[in-house]
């Protein structure tokens, strides 16, 4: 695990902290120790404080999902819900704000973990891929390829969502019922984050997102993936 903040009190208590819980951590105070970090070591996933000095954190978030797959927290002290919103359009896995309840820190990062490295396999059978509107859904790789081969990219969170989606097609789902999907946990009653996620994914599988068909909106009930998936 990589913290990436610039103050040195935080990342040396989040460094013991999730050090005593068994993860292991490093910590760098800056966008280009992170990069330079991130280029010749294995890392698990990012915590990202949005206020580095001189940088922008959502620049690098966004520089992070088109070059590095694995997930990121944005921890922030901006507790403006637009900033979560945007944090997420970028594509960080979660948000935290600054305070924050260590033990309610070291929950997000096990959820979002556990989401990633989940896995597919039920009962030793082959990880299962699902075939709808013309895509390829590859669980045991986590990817995403129209029936011609082309490669769609996906963040994290947009795979699990998609995951959801596929695996309960025809079904109403409700945002409480995605967050909890996705998230573990009940939303609150302004959480927008599923539907940042929907919006997220509907430009990448809609052939038209401001008209979608594939993943539509039902008022005051929810969101429904309308296609026929098949199971390989």
């Amino acid at each position: 695990m990589l913290v990436v903040d610039d103050d040195a009190e935080v990342a040396a208590l989040l460094t013991r902290y999730l050090s005593a819980q068994g993860f292991s951590v490093n910590a760098v105070a800056s966008g280009r120790e992170m990069l330079a970090f991130l280029t010749g070591n294995a890392v698990d996933l990012v915590l990202l404080d949005l206020g580095l000095p001189g940088e922008d954190g959502l620049d690098l978030t966004r520089h992070l999902r088109e070059h590095w797959r694995g997930p990121v927290i944005i921890v922030s002290g901006r507790a403006d819900s637009v900033d979560r919103i945007v944090g997420l359009e970028v594509g960080a896995d979660d948000y935290v704000t600054k305070p924050f309840e260590l033990r309610e820190l070291l929950a997000r990062i096990r959820s979002v973990l556990r989401r990633v490295g989940e896995s597919p396999r039920e009962n030793n059978a082959p990880p299962p891929v699902y075939r709808f509107a013309g895509y390829r859904l590859e669980t045991h790789s986590r990817t995403l390829t129209t029936d011609a081969g082309q490669p769609v990219t996906l963040t994290n969170g947009e795979y699990e969502l998609l995951q959801v989606f596929v695996t309960h097609p025809n079904q109403v789902l409700s945002r409480d019922e995605l967050m909890n999907h996705l998230y573990g946990r009940d939303s609150g009653p302004y959480d927008r984050a599923v539907d940042v996620q929907v919006g997220r994914l509907r430009r990448k599988v809609e052939p038209d997102p401001a008209s979608p068909t594939l993943i539509k909106s039902v008022r005051g009930a929810g969101y429904l993936f309308a296609d026929s998936v098949r199971r390989d």
